[in-house]
Formats: C-alpha cells, sequence, structure tokens
C-alpha cells in the first residue's frame, strides 16, 4: 500500500512537472502581416514554440501603431512569461518596452532595432546586406549609368540599406541616381508603391539603366509594373533585399526583371528568438551566453542566377 501511494505521489509529480513545463506563455506580434517577412518570422517562431510545448498569442498589429501599442499591452496584461516582436517599433513604442521590463518580461524584437528595455534584437548586419545590394546593382550597370531607388525610411533596416546605397553611389559619381520614391507607413504600402513607382518610371522613360528597392515586396510591384512595359530581363536590372520562395521564383522566371535579392533567414530568426527564450528565461542562463551587445546577428546570402537553384523548393 505504502509503494502504491509512492507510486501514486510520483505520477501526480510528473503530471504537475508535464503542466508546468507545458504552462509558459509566449506573446509574439509580428507588426504587419501583409509583409511576408514580418509573417515568416512570428509563423516561425510561433510553431518553435508550439514544438516545445509552449501556449502561444500570435497577434498582428496591421501596420498600425495604436494597435501594435494595445496589443503589446494587452501582453504585458495578460502576465505572460516572454515576449517576441517581429519588426516592431522601439522608439514609437518605448512605453510598452519599458512596462514589459518593469514587469519582468523579457522582450527579444527581431529585425526591430535596439531598446534598451529588451534584451537584444535579431537582425542581419543591415550595412553589409545594404553594401552587397548596392555593389551587385552597380556590377550589373558596369558602374555607369542612371538608377531609380524605392525606399522605406521608416523601417531601421531598409533605411540603413538606402544609406548604404547612398555611401556607394557618393564613390561611384559615374552612377546617377535620377530619382528615389520614399514608401509612407501604410496599410495600403502596395498601393503607394505602385503609385509612386508608376510616376517615377514615367518621369524617367527611357533613361532608366537600373533599380534598386529596400525589400523585395516593393521588387515584386516594381517588376509587375516593368514587365508590363514590355521591359525584359536584363535590360532594366532589378535588385532588391530578404528573399523568399516568391523572390527566388522571380530571379529564376526568364521574364521577370528582378536580378537578384540579399536573402535574410526570416524563419531561422523566429527560431532563434524562441531558442534565445528558452536559454535565458527557462533556464536561466546569462544573456551573454547568447550575445553580448544589443544584437544578435545572422548571415545573410546573395542570390542571383547562379545560385537560385539551391533555394528553390523542389
Amino acid at each position: 500500500m505504502f509503494g502504491f501511494r509512492k507510486l501514486l505521489v510520483a505520477a501526480a509529480a510528473l503530471v504537475a512537472l508535464g503542466q508546468s513545463a507545458q504552462a509558459f506563455e509566449l506573446g509574439i506580434i509580428g507588426f504587419q502581416f501583409t509583409s511576408e517577412t514580418h509573417a515568416r518570422v512570428a509563423n516561425a517562431a510561433a510553431a518553435a514554440a508550439k514544438a516545445k510545448g509552449w501556449n502561444v498569442t500570435l497577434l498582428n498589429s496591421e501596420g498600425a501603431l495604436p494597435k501594435h501599442a494595445e496589443q503589446f499591452d494587452a501582453l504585458i496584461a495578460k502576465k505572460v512569461d516572454a515576449i517576441i516582436i517581429a519588426m516592431g517599433k522601439p522608439v514609437e513604442a518605448d512605453a510598452q518596452f519599458k512596462a514589459a521590463k518593469d514587469a519582468k518580461i523579457p522582450v527579444i524584437t527581431v529585425q526591430s532595432g535596439s531598446s534598451p528595455h529588451a534584451l537584444f534584437d535579431i537582425q542581419t548586419n543591415e550595412y553589409k546586406v545594404g553594401a552587397d545590394a548596392a555593389l551587385y546593382l552597380l556590377g550589373q550597370l558596369g558602374y555607369q549609368g542612371n538608377i531609380v531607388s524605392a525606399r522605406f525610411d521608416l523601417n531601421v533596416a531598409s533605411r540603413i540599406r538606402g544609406r548604404l546605397l547612398d555611401a556607394v553611389l557618393a564613390e561611384n559619381q559615374a552612377v546617377k541616381e535620377l530619382g528615389k520614391f520614399s514608401m509612407a507607413r501604410t496599410q495600403s504600402w502596395r498601393d503607394d508603391v505602385r503609385a509612386g513607382m508608376q510616376a517615377l518610371l514615367l518621369q524617367n522613360q527611357g533613361k532608366i539603366n537600373g533599380i534598386w528597392a529596400s525589400f523585395d515586396g516593393q521588387a515584386y510591384i516594381i517588376d509587375d509594373l516593368l514587365q508590363a512595359q514590355g521591359v525584359k530581363k536584363g535590360q532594366i536590372p532589378l535588385v532588391s533585399v530578404d528573399g523568399g520562395q516568391e523572390s527566388y521564383e522571380r530571379i529564376a522566371d526568364p521574364n521577370s526583371t528582378f536580378m537578384a535579392t540579399v536573402a535574410v533567414p526570416f524563419d531561422e530568426m523566429g527560431k532563434q528568438a524562441v531558442d534565445a527564450i528558452q536559454a535565458i528565461v527557462v533556464e536561466k542562463k546569462p544573456k551573454e551566453s547568447i550575445t553580448s551587445g544589443p544584437y544578435l546577428f545572422t548571415e545573410a546570402v546573395l542570390v542571383d542566377k547562379n545560385n537560385v537553384q539551391q533555394f528553390l523548393k523542389k
């Protein structure tokens, strides 16, 4: 009887242990799921967390800062164990980041920029990414000719990429930027890009030798506009940054003007965020065991016709 009671106690302890292991609550916010990259980070993080048996609250801010702040506040009020923010806004949502820290809720961001209230930001080295994209485009032009650009200065990653393009252009005076379109932060950003770039293309018709886009979502719209005008692959090389299956398919497509992208491993970054929470929050390892500074860098790879087949899903 005593042995049976011990077995019951042990079984109850195992059940409690299992329940406590599964009780970990993770909040994930993606800023705008209509942007494939935001969705890839958030969904990969959610899948990795669920695979660990964690409870996941997955939220989409739909590109609206007020909603982003409200969702952040809701997760803090819910007293989740940790929060992952994909493409967040550490400056605009500083009050929420501070509130999370005050509530002792660890926050890890992805491709968002640093916050003094977060553990760290997982990102690629955007200075290297920006240089790779700019130099590839200039290489396609033989370092001479005219370009136009599609920019997005309200996002830290795409803003850095644009500044690196400016630095490269400053040192290569034979390449002239005829005009630039700056995208607004809006829920209808695709319409914004389409209208802005269509006007820029018409204004500079017959003069453009190459096009630079700050992220692939912009490049898809530009590619469609160029194809509709009858532009063939290589006539006006189009280069961008982000990666993903649609990018790789367009690079491999002989009818597309999309020549290359610097592929950022968004899915892997979402998994890295979950692994870091496992190590720091669950296993109580010091943050310095993951990274010593405000950033955890991952590698990006330039993809063009020479290696695109390695990235296409079979």
